[in-house]
């Protein structure tokens, strides 16, 4: 990594635009500290992994990590939804807060799209830019060309090209730089740790920035696709949202380091650690969820002739944790009456919340299940 060069800035008129190196090419890791956290970032990965093979219905689960997903990664970028705003249907979500909604609620829809898509198209940049489609569709992107990269120069930070942070490659270079990163993840010639180089793929996609808007968004989404695709994770339970978030400075302060600085060691060892506390924290939710989900079992047990629609009702929040009588009743076949004596026995025995305090309209959260994910 010593001889690591990131680019070089290139006179575009009046500005400099910065021109990364090309990544297809053998790489040689010399850091004892990187080989270090890759191996303790894969014995991690390791040990989340096996909640695939036996959490007989973790797809169950797998709806509220993307949702946490979702609104972290959009946090990140300036949008402002809680979990419990998310879980709300749009026409229950304050006006002034409903672009911010949408825009969750899309990063939601291009994570699951794009890993149906996954089943019968390579990674490559067809998928990223049908990620971004859907991503943009119906918000306050969609003028910002959803699903093609851009034909203009964009920046970073400033409120014009004159006093921004960074200024990514000029648009005319788009195409062969993301070209260069699919035939690095594809080239089987070179031998590169798949961690390592994933880290690298989401450094060059975020210098590149490929797109008008979105490119946070869509390169975070990248991770967790790329971990399935290579068949590291079974199911999409890792994502790094949430470490970027909570050290957004550090995330930015070592991306901007590879580019000013040539420090691809330093930003490899960020994201390590990363995915080592991702990991760790995914496995201790699970192991929560599981606990939750005995105590729970042992609660509906209690309910007698009402337990079997209880449990019905009860996988379907682990899904969405907001429920109200018509779901209920959506959910297990039973009359509008006896959803709501049902909805009063699962609030009597702690398992759900009303949180209206209306009369009519009532809406009940799965609080304790929210909570793990917190």
């Amino acid at each position: 990594m010593r001889d690591f060069k990131s680019g070089q800035l290139i006179s575009q008129a009046y500005y400099k635009s910065f021109q990364p190196t090309l990544i297809n090419r053998q790489w040689t890791v010399e850091s004892m500290e990187v080989l270090q956290l890759l191996s303790q970032a894969d014995r991690e990965l390791g040990r989340l992994d096996m909640y695939s093979n036996y959490i007989p219905n973790i797809d169950l689960f797998i709806s509220m990590h993307v949702l946490k997903e979702a609104t972290q990664s959009s946090k990140i970028e300036g949008t402002q939804t809680n979990m419990e705003e998310a879980l709300l249907e749009k026409e229950d979500v304050p006006l002034d807060k409903q672009d911010d909604w949408e825009e969750v609620q899309n990063y939601i829809k291009a994570m699951e799209s794009a890993l149906q898509t996954l089943e019968n198209l390579p990674f490559s940049s067809r998928l990223i830019r049908e990620t971004h489609r859907v991503l943009l569709q119906g918000v306050r992107g969609e003028k910002k060309q959803p699903g093609e990269f851009r034909n203009s120069q964009n920046w970073i930070g400033g409120a014009t090209i004159n006093d921004a942070l960074f200024i990514p490659p000029i648009h005319t270079t788009v195409p062969e730089l993301m070209s260069d990163i699919e035939k690095f993840l594809h080239n089987e010639e070179i031998f590169f740790p798949e961690l390592l180089k994933i880290a690298l793929v989401h450094y060059q996609f975020e210098t590149i920035h490929p797109f008008l808007d979105g490119n946070g968004r869509v390169g975070r989404l990248l991770i967790p696709l790329y971990l399935v695709n290579k068949g590291i994770l079974k199911k999409p339970i890792l994502y790094l949202s949430d470490f970027m978030e909570t050290h957004r400075s550090l995330y930015y302060d070592n991306l901007m380091n590879v580019r000013e600085k040539n420090d691809i060691t330093q930003w490899f060892k960020f994201f390590l650690v990363g995915i080592n506390e991702t990991a760790k924290k995914g496995i201790s939710t699970f192991d929560r969820i599981l606990q939750l989900q005995k105590e729970n079992d042992l609660k509906i047990q209690s309910l007698g002739s009402r337990a079997a629609n209880a449990q019905k009702v009860t996988n379907y929040l682990y899904q969405k944790p907001i429920i109200n009588a018509e779901k209920v009743s959506e959910v297990t076949g039973i009359s509008m009456p006896s959803s709501y004596k049902l909805l009063a026995e699962l609030e009597r025995i702690n398992i759900l919340k009303e949180i209206t305090g209306a009369q009519r309209g009532r809406s009940y959260l799965f609080e304790n299940y929210l909570k793990l994910f917190r």
